[in-house]
C-alpha cells in the first residue's frame, strides 16, 4: 500500500536491466514470404489449365506433333450443332470474315486455327474455312489432340 519513491537517476536495478537488454535483430524473414509465393504458384498451376478451355468442343485424335506459338492466335470454333465462335463469342457465318478482320493485328498473315467438333459436319467446317481463305487468310490450320497409344 506504499508508493517507493526512487531518486535521481532511478537506482541501479534500472541500470542493470538496461545493460541485459538483447539486440534487436534487423534482418527479415523470409520464410513466410516463401510460404505465401509457394501456395500462390500451386494455385495459379492449377488454375492455369481451367482457364484457356474455351468453347467446349470435342476435337478429333491424329498423330500430327504440336506447334509451338509464341502469341495467342485466333480460333474459330464449329460445334456438333453447327454454330460458329469467333474465340468465344458466336456468331453467324456471313459475319465470319469481317470480325476477323477487324480483330487481326498482323493483317492477312494473322494465325488462325479452326477447331471443329468431331461430330460437326464436315461441309460445315468447310464452309468456314473456304470463307476465312477466299478473303485473303493465307495462314489457316485446323486443330486436333494427339492420338493416345492404347
Amino acid at each position: 500500500m506504499g508508493m517507493s519513491v526512487s531518486g535521481g537517476r532511478g537506482g541501479g536495478s534500472r541500470r542493470g536491466r538496461r545493460g541485459n537488454r538483447k539486440q534487436l535483430v534487423s534482418e527479415i524473414n523470409v520464410t513466410p514470404f516463401v510460404d505465401v509465393m509457394l501456395v500462390l504458384l500451386i494455385i495459379f498451376m492449377v488454375a492455369a489449365p481451367l482457364l484457356t478451355v474455351g468453347v467446349p468442343i470435342d476435337l478429333p485424335e491424329t498423330q500430327a506433333k504440336a506447334l509451338n506459338s509464341e502469341t495467342q492466335p485466333i480460333t474459330v470454333s464449329v460445334n456438333s450443332q453447327g454454330q460458329i465462335y469467333l474465340q468465344e463469342t458466336e456468331i453467324p457465318i456471313d459475319e465470319v470474315v469481317a470480325k476477323l478482320e477487324a480483330i487481326a493485328t498482323t493483317g492477312y498473315k494473322e494465325r488462325i486455327y479452326v477447331r471443329g467438333d468431331t461430330n460437326a459436319d464436315y461441309g460445315t467446317v468447310m464452309k468456314v474455312m473456304a470463307r476465312i481463305s477466299a478473303a485473303g487468310f493465307t495462314n489457316l490450320g485446323l486443330v486436333t489432340l494427339q492420338e493416345q497409344d492404347s
